[in-house]
Order: structure tokens, then C-alpha cells, then sequence
């Protein structure tokens, strides 16, 4: 397909940024296809049921294993179930039906097409729904964002240990302020990602199993015999295999999972992409002031009108995508933990755009990277930039001198500093007119905004 006819720019334009990438776990053909599994893999757990009388053999679980490998030309068959109809079914009008039919399908002719009213015994089409949901986020989680997020911590993790050391004036309220490191400042942005990266992988996803209203009714009219509370814990807890985000049990639902993890799942999400919005901000800021330079890559051109131009827009690129896939997270929060009485569809509509908020938040992950590796820090003008802004030692010298017992030393340093423009000698000759010990006068006159920068290269090296 001509990506330049697709409407949406995840599929247009960014399709193969993301496109290989989260396909395989959140494409509607991935959506059937974690349905399908769900349906063979309920077929085997009842099998081990030994009061439903429908053991497998180890050659019908290998069938089923492979009906669950779903292809794209298996995904087709199944839409065409749901949408027009196929070999003799009618369209269904209903995707979870579809499926169901097309297994059903599969097992004809098989050792397996006497037992093929197992299929979907007891379910409803949310119990497979929310289970398919669940793998979906469990693996684009764990196997497309969280990777390119632990790239973005190697990265800034790498740039803060080569400019630990390297001074660099802070600003507050866009002032000047107490000198920081330029690593320090990396390693704060670093250290976030990772607790919000832990944050992600331990949250638990729930998933349901009981029926049309929460109840397990037609399973415990079928078998009343079945503990199938402990069925469900044991069925959901066998998807957790190998498996970092894992899912759990939730036994207290109406028709539908209440989604409560789902938008705990996006918060950690949004979380992650407003901490990067707030670093590729900074960064625009870093690049704008001449403190980090963008190596240029021939060819590229910068502005239509302006030769010169070398535009942060890998950064940009990143803050906007990030604010789309934020905009969806922020609906996920707003909408999913409500459902009208035992269940409405409007939820079923809103997890379909599940892989754009995915495919915008990888992009954004994405196009920091690329940004990332074009940069390097000009040390010289992060330097400079420093020593011009002397005023900054007022803090150091008003601190020391309240620890000589100087009374009035911070009004003392406002009136001296506040508004004014200085130079480092105008500041040691202020304290040379200081009635201090001479020990201590020589402390003040050494310090120089380079070399108050407290414990900021320890930070960035931990």
C-alpha cells in the first residue's frame, strides 16, 4: 500500500519508524490474533478439567497451538466472517463471533471437530477481548516502548558521566542561579525515566474470565462441581510465562475488566513522555542558547528561506508526538473506568486507538534518539556562559559569612547584587571591605562560579 494515501501519519508518513515495530502487537490482525490464542488456550486449560470429560491429546494441543499462529491470510478469513461472510457463514457482524467460527472452521476434519463446541464455552466476547487487550499492552510494553526508554536512559546516562564535572550556570524563573553540572542535570532526567520505567513493569494487568455480568453463571449451571474462580486465577496466571508485565486475576467485574490497570498502564506512559517533553524543551532551550550544537548531515536543509538554519526539529518532532500520544492517554484516564451499568460498548471503540497512542509515544522515543545522536556539548560556551554571571557566588559568599556570625549578610549581597551587572573583581573587592579573619577572606576571594557547584558531579556520577 502507497503510505502517502493513508490518512493517519503513524501509517503515513512515520510508518516505517514504528510500523515493524508495534505491527505485530497492536495491528487489528494482532488483535485476532491474540483472540485466537486466548480461545485455543481456553480450550486446553478446560481440557485439563478432568470433570468436563475433554481431554487432549499432545497432537490436538499442537493443532490448536498452531490454528493460535494466526496469519495474515488467517486475520483475512476472520474479517471476512465478520464483515461479509465466508464459505457458508454468514457475516457475523461481531468480531470475538468471528473467531469462534473461524476456529470452528479449522477443526473440522480434525480429531478435534467433535469437541469444537468447547470453543468459547460459557464466554462472553469481553472475556476475550480484555485477555487479547491485556497481552497486547503486556508485549508492547515490554517488547517496543520499554527498549527505546532504556535506550533514552543509556543515552542520557552517557552524557552525564562525559560532562559530570562540567559547570554550567543554572536557571531559575530564567534567572541566573547556583551553578549546576551539565551532567547533573542529564543524570536528573536519567533517574526519573528509571523509576517510571520500574513504575511500568510492575504493574500488574488485570484480566476477567466470568461470563456475560461477572458471575461465572453459565459455568456454574454447566459444572457447579469446578472451583472456576480458581480456574480463572490459574488460566490468566498461565499467560505470565516468560512474560516481565504480567497479568493478573481480577475477580470483581461487571461484563467488562474495569480498565483501571489499563489507565494505570497509560498514566506510567504519559508520565514518561511529559519527563522527555520537559527534557526536549530544555534541550531546545540548551541548543537555542549555543550550549549544545546539532552536527549538520548533508542534504538536510534547515530552513526554504534560510541557508544558515540548523532547527532542533528532532527534538520538536518528539514534543509534539508526545503531546498527541498524551491528548489519548489523558481520554484513556477519563473514559475507561466508566462503563454504564454492567457494560456498554463505547470502551470497545476507545481501545482500538490504543496503537496510536503507542505508535505517537515511540515515535516521540524515537525521534529524541535521533536527536541524541547529532549533539555534542560546547564546552566553551557552557563555560563562558558561566563566568559571565558572577553574581551567582552571592549565595556562597552570604552563606559563609552567616556562618561567621556576619549579621545582615544576605541584605548585605541583595543590595550589592540584585539587578546589577558585575564582574568577579567588583565581587572581591566587596569582600576585601569585609571586616573578616584573613583565613576566611581568602576562602571567599577562591571561590569562582566554576567551582560551586556542590556535590553536582557526584550526583551525576552515582
Amino acid at each position: 500500500m502507497n503510505t502517502l494515501t493513508n490518512i493517519s501519519s503513524v501509517d503515513g508518513r512515520y510508518a516505517k519508524l514504528v510500523g515493524e515495530t508495534l505491527s505485530p502487537f497492536v495491528s487489528e490482525c494482532a488483535l485476532i490474533r491474540y483472540r485466537v490464542l486466548v480461545e485455543c488456550e481456553y480450550l486446553k486449560a478446560l481440557a485439563e478439567e478432568s470433570a468436563l470429560g475433554i481431554s487432549l491429546t499432545d497432537e490436538e494441543k499442537k493443532l490448536l497451538d498452531r490454528i493460535a499462529d494466526v496469519s495474515e491470510t488467517d486475520a483475512e478469513i476472520v474479517k471476512k466472517i465478520e464483515t461479509e461472510g465466508y464459505e457458508g457463514i454468514l457475516a457475523t457482524r461481531h468480531d470475538v463471533k468471528a473467531v469462534e467460527y473461524f476456529i470452528k472452521g479449522k477443526l473440522k476434519d480434525t480429531s478435534l471437530e467433535a469437541k469444537s463446541e468447547w470453543v468459547h464455552f460459557g464466554l462472553t466476547s469481553e472475556d476475550v477481548n480484555n485477555i487479547a487487550y491485556a497481552l497486547m499492552l503486556s508485549d508492547a510494553v515490554e517488547k517496543a516502548l520499554g527498549p527505546e526508554v532504556e535506550k533514552i536512559i543509556g543515552e542520557l546516562t552517557k552524557f552525564s558521566n562525559a560532562h559530570a564535572g562540567l559547570a554550567m550556570l543554572a536557571r531559575t524563573h530564567g534567572q541566573s542561579a547556583t551553578p549546576t553540572t551539565f551532567g547533573k542535570e542529564f543524570k536528573v532526567f536519567a533517574k526519573r525515566l528509571e523509576r517510571r520505567m520500574l513504575g511500568l513493569k510492575n504493574i500488574a494487568i488485570q484480566a476477567k474470565l466470568n461470563g456475560a455480568t461477572g458471575n461465572w453463571n453459565a459455568h456454574v449451571v454447566a459444572f457447579p462441581q469446578i472451583d472456576w474462580m480458581s480456574f480463572t486465577e490459574r488460566f490468566i496466571d498461565s499467560f505470565n510465562v516468560n512474560r516481565t508485565c504480567k497479568l493478573e486475576a481480577n475477580l470483581y467485574t461487571t461484563q467488562i475488566e474495569c480498565h483501571d490497570s489499563y489507565v494505570a498502564i497509560f498514566d506510567t506512559i504519559r508520565h514518561i513522555n511529559t519527563i522527555l517533553i520537559g527534557f526536549n524543551q530544555d534541550m531546545w532551550r540548551y541548543i537555542s542558547d549555543g550550549w549544545v550544537v546539532q552536527k549538520p548531515k548533508e542534504g538536510e536543509v534547515g530552513s526554504s528561506t534560510m541557508p544558515h538554519k540548523v532547527n532542533p526539529i528532532d527534538f520538536e518532532n518528539s514534543e509534539g508526538n508526545f503531546g498527541i500520544a498524551n491528548a489519548l492517554c489523558e481520554h484513556y484516564a477519563r473514559k475507561l473506568p466508566i462503563s454504564r451499568l454492567q457494560r456498554d460498548l463505547s470502551d470497545s471503540t476507545v481501545e482500538r486507538t490504543f496503537g496510536l497512542a503507542l505508535a505517537h509515544s515511540l515515535i516521540g522515543y524515537r525521534m529524541l534518539l535521533t536527536g541524541l545522536g547529532k549533539i555534542y556539548v560546547n564546552e566553551k560556551a557552557v563555560t563562558d556562559a558561566l563566568d559571565a554571571h558572577p553574581e551567582v557566588l552571592a549565595e556562597a559568599i552570604q552563606t559563609i559569612l552567616r556562618r561567621e556570625g556576619q549579621t545582615g549578610a544576605y541584605e548585605k549581597l541583595k543590595d550589592l547584587t540584585r539587578g546589577a551587572s558585575l564582574t568577579l573583581e567588583d565581587i572581591r573587592a566587596f569582600v576585601w571591605e569585609l571586616p573578616l579573619p584573613e583565613k576566611v577572606r581568602e576562602e571567599l576571594i577562591a571561590l569562582s562560579p566554576g567551582s560551586y557547584t556542590g556535590y553536582a558531579e557526584k550526583i551525576a556520577r552515582l
